[in-house]
This record gives C-alpha cells, sequence and structure tokens, in this order.
C-alpha cells in the first residue's frame, strides 16, 4: 500500500490544491518568499489535506466509481481547500518550530529551515506562516472552519510542553504517554478528517464522528512512528533509537517497563538517563525492549486503534473514497518509514 495509490481517488483535487496554496501562501521580500517557498515544497507527504479531502469526497460521494474515475476529475470546492490549507500550513508551521525546538539539521533528508537560515528567522517564518493562514481564513469569512481549526494550534503547544516535561523528570506512564500523541498527532488528524466533513456541510453527528476516526489513525500512526524507532532497519532517514537520546518514553519501553519489578525499572531509567552521551546505554536499552517484546505488545495497541478506525468508517456506504481511507489504515499499519 501506498501514499500514491490511497491519494488516486482525489489525485486532480491534489493537484487543485497545491495550486491553491501557491496562490494563496506568498510572502513580499526576497528572503522570505526564498524561505517560504523552501517551507511549502518540503511538505512531505501531504497526509492531513488528503485526509480532508478525501472525508468531504467520501461524504458527498453518490456512486461507486472507480479510484482511477474518480481521480481524473476535481470533486472538492474551495472551501474543502481551504479546509485542507488550514491544517496544512498549521502543521508545516509546527514542524519548522519543532526543528528549532530539537536543533534538528535534517527534515526530509534536506537541510531544515534553521540550518539554512538560522533558529530566530526559522521561528519567524513559521510564525509568519501561521498568521497569513489564518488572516486568509478570516477575509474569506469562512468563520466555522477558522474556529474549528484554532483550538489546534494550543493543543499542539501544550503537548509539545507535556512533553519536555516528562522527558525531563523521566516519568512517563501510559496514561501520559496517550495524552501526549493525543495532543501532538492525533488532535491536528481528527481535526484534518472532521474539517472535511464541516467543509461540505455535514451535520455535527457526522463532523463528530470524522473527528473521532482522525484521532483513532492519529494515535496509530504515532505508536507506528514510535515502534519503528526501535527498528535499526527501518526507512524512516532518521537514526534509530533517536527517542532513547532524547529520554523519550514512549509505548514500546512503556509495555516492558509496566511488565517489571521496581527495581528492574530504576535500572531501565538509569540506562534511559545515560542514552544522550552513552551508546552502550542505547543497546542495552534496545536489547532489553526486543528481547521483552516492546514493539509487538506496543503493535496491538496500535491495530485497536485502527480497528476503531474502520468501524467508523463502516457507518458510510461504500466508494472510492472510503476504501482510500480503508487503505490508508493499512498503510499506516504497514509502513516502515
Amino acid at each position: 500500500m501506498t501514499i500514491d495509490s490511497i491519494r488516486q481517488p482525489i489525485a486532480s483535487d491534489m493537484e487543485a490544491f497545491n495550486t491553491f496554496v501557491s496562490e494563496n501562501i506568498s510572502a513580499e521580500g526576497d528572503l522570505m518568499h526564498e524561505m517560504l517557498t523552501y517551507a511549502l515544497t518540503s511538505r512531505g507527504k501531504g497526509v492531513r489535506p488528503m485526509l480532508t479531502m478525501l472525508a468531504a469526497s467520501m461524504i458527498t460521494a453518490s456512486g461507486n466509481e472507480s479510484a482511477e474515475e474518480c481521480g481524473k476529475e476535481r470533486h472538492c470546492s474551495k472551501r474543502t481547500y481551504l479546509a485542507a490549507m488550514l491544517i496544512e500550513m498549521i502543521h508545516t508551521a509546527s514542524l519548522i518550530h519543532d526543528d528549532v525546538l530539537d536543533s534538528a539539521d535534517e527534515r526530509r533528508g534536506r537541510p531544515s529551515v534553521n540550518a539554512k537560515w538560522q533558529s530566530d528567522m526559522a521561528i519567524i517564518l513559521g510564525d509568519y506562516i501561521l498568521a497569513r493562514t489564518m488572516s486568509i481564513g478570516m477575509a474569506s469569512a469562512q468563520y466555522d472552519l477558522v474556529t474549528y481549526v484554532g483550538s489546534a494550534m494550543a493543543t499542539l503547544c501544550e503537548g509539545e510542553v507535556l512533553q519536555s516535561q516528562h522527558a525531563k523528570s523521566l516519568d512517563t506512564t501510559r496514561e501520559d504517554y496517550y495524552h501526549i500523541i493525543w495532543q501532538k498527532t492525533a488532535s491536528l488528524l481528527g481535526v484534518s478528517s472532521a474539517l472535511g466533513a464541516l467543509s461540505v456541510g455535514a451535520s455535527r453527528e457526522e463532523v463528530d464522528r470524522m473527528r473521532k476516526f482522525g484521532e483513532a489513525i492519529g494515535m496509530a500512526f504515532q505508536i507506528q512512528d514510535d515502534i519503528l524507532d526501535y527498528n535499526r532497519a527501518n526507512n524512516t532517514g532518521k537514526p534509530a533509537n533517536n527517542d532513547l537520546r532524547e529520554h523519550k518514553i514512549t509505548l514500546p519501553l512503556i509495555e516492558v517497563m509496566e511488565r517489571k519489578t521496581e527495581e528492574e525499572r530504576r535500572e531501565i531509567i538509569d540506562l534511559l538517563k545515560r542514552c544522550k552521551e552513552d551508546e552502550a546505554a542505547v543497546d542495552a536499552l534496545q536489547k532489553i525492549v526486543d528481547e521483552n517484546q516492546g514493539a509487538e505488545l506496543a503493535a496491538k495497541t496500535m491495530q485497536a486503534y485502527l480497528a476503531r478506525a474502520m468501524h467508523l468508517l463502516s457507518k458510510y456506504p461504500d466508494s472510492a473514497y472510503r476504501t482510500a481511507l480503508m487503505n490508508l489504515c493499512t498503510y499506516i499499519a504497514e509502513r516502515d518509514r
């Protein structure tokens, strides 16, 4: 399963969306224009706008055309494109800010914005993208979309602070972990699919259902991301065990710690404290997680979230768009990057 195949039913809409973004998100001044263009061409797979447009299309679908037939024509309105742009630009700005906080030199195989133009300029660019996007939303008078998406920004910030707090104190519980990944990942995917429903005038019940669907796949997506961090043969483009070096306790390690004695848990925490400077400690924790099947246990939770997401989709009649969203669930479970 690939993102390109999942995107097929809305292929024309994705092209139109990218044009919509380039026409609306612009900047005066050579440097700001250069930085903005660089950031917008580094947006990755476009999962969030894809989710918005698939949700909108599924709700309004009237037939069972094939994915190829659907993908040849546009089915989404400019209101849906605006909804997708709101969520994608919030995500783009948050990644720029994340790279500054993490002192990351790369983003998707390219130098990060902060690596090219230093952190202060990167922060300004992220702020500009947020301000420009919200300004466009307000100027278009689509107040319901802007209002719905506004809370997502606060939730992202809260999640970043909460994760930092727990990384310093090394006391992340299962409940803490779920709350952090809901704030940092799942909430934005929930808003992505809910905005798709809202953009086509869906009922409050349908908007809520699509929000729950997006949150479920968001939880699964982040858990799979954290599992891949313990897979040294992954294709993510990032070094394995980064979470350990950053003192992040994620679900594979939580699954192991919950099954250990108090003394064994203290030994694990002692190893974790050394991971930033000591690769031997990283190797030791990798071995502990492998031997105690931490990744396999975490995968069961990931699959449970995907099962919930698929159940929510079962409320809708069959269409190429619903199939694409079902395939997205499969992609999340199978992905290695």
